[in-house]
């Protein structure tokens, strides 16, 4: 794959590739990192016509952020660029997360990042993770401040539910609502999709390879490296579940090879088939599985395509929740 240009979409008044690019395992949680291979596979993602790089303050401890501002250093002009704030680690136990949306976290979270990304501006900043303890007016609001400074351009919200979203949009419009949407993760389909679009805002489905998973490249627990946080404590990974999952992943596999692509491919194709105000964001550290994700966007599936990957992959028929307990929580709030 030598060059593409994907095509555009549009997060409200945003335009993007139709694909992006997820940075997250660049730093952490799946295995050693690699910063050369990540900054290539950055560059051959904006080769390739991705535009929309997605971090997040809370990534490697900042870490994420500080590679990815150096890889765009000398490129800032092709990228638009999404970071988040809102979950809080303790550096000595970065396990133990806590959730904060005030005004002065966000003033706060926007000047570090803008530090450790060495730009002027955030072109769409994230909440990560709505708190309960904080009306969303009052955190949207002081995000609406950092418009007016110029510090970033657009808002976003992630794992947000539909009430949260329309209260937000209230205050200053919100341009993506990012959350999990995949094969294996399809709850936001009945009221997250349709206020989103009731008020015209883009959706942003991280994850939609099902964590990698939907590639079919996960066999058994054996196929995970060490200190991959998926081994560690994801219920869908769990001896037991993993099993059942992989027989729903076989049948995938099918459909892919009827049509010559992968599974990956075709899991990724269904996504982006879901509507033009779709961009997901599947993350990768290396630039042989960028070049397949991206060629996926040339896949277009016919409406008796989506019908059959649905048909041969129910999500009623997929075992264990997204996220442990606690970590389940904090979406859809």
């Amino acid at each position: 794959m030598s060059g593409s240009t994907l095509p555009a979409r549009r997060l409200g008044e945003l335009e993007v590739g139709a694909l992006g690019l997820g940075c997250l395992g660049m730093s952490e949680f799946y295995g050693e990192g690699d910063d050369t291979e990540s900054t290539a596979t950055i560059h051959r993602a904006l080769e390739l016509g991705v535009t929309l790089l997605d971090t997040s303050d809370m990534y490697g401890m900042g870490r994420n952020e500080e590679l990815v501002g150096r890889a765009i250093a000398d490129r800032r002009d092709q990228v638009v660029l999404a970071t988040k704030f809102g979950i809080v680690r303790d550096p000595e136990d970065p396990g133990k997360r806590g959730v904060r949306g005030d005004a002065e976290h966000v003033r706060s979270s926007v000047e570090n990042s803008l530090r450790r990304l060495n730009i002027d501006h955030i072109d769409l900043y994230y909440q990560h993770r709505v708190d309960p303890n904080v009306p969303i007016e009052d955190t949207v609001g002081a995000m609406a401040e950092l418009v007016r400074e110029g510090k970033v351009r657009h808002l976003g919200l992630s794992e947000a539910g539909p009430d949260t979203i329309r209260r937000a949009h209230a205050v200053h419009p919100i341009s993506a609502v990012q959350t999990e949407w995949s094969l294996w993760s399809r709850d936001i389909e009945e009221a997250v999709v349709p206020a989103c679009r009731e008020l015209g805002i883009g959706l942003v489905p991280y994850s939609p390879l099902g964590r990698g998973f939907l590639t079919g490249r996960f066999t058994s627990k054996d196929d995970f490296v060490e200190g991959d946080f998926r081994q560690q404590n994801q219920p869908r990974f769990a001896e037991g579940n993993l099993e059942k999952n992989l027989a729903i992943v076989e049948a995938l596999r099918a459909l892919a090879a009827e049509k010559g692509v992968t599974a990956g491919q075709l899991a990724l194709a269904w996504v982006q088939a879901k509507g033009d105000d779709v961009v997901a964001i599947p993350g990768t550290k290396r630039r042989r599985y960028l070049e397949e994700n991206v060629a996926s966007a040339a896949l277009e599936l016919s409406t008796e395509d989506v019908a059959a990957i649905e048909a041969a992959f129910p999500a009623d028929a997929v075992a264990g929740a997204r996220y442990p307990e606690a970590a389940m929580r904090m979406v859809s709030r």
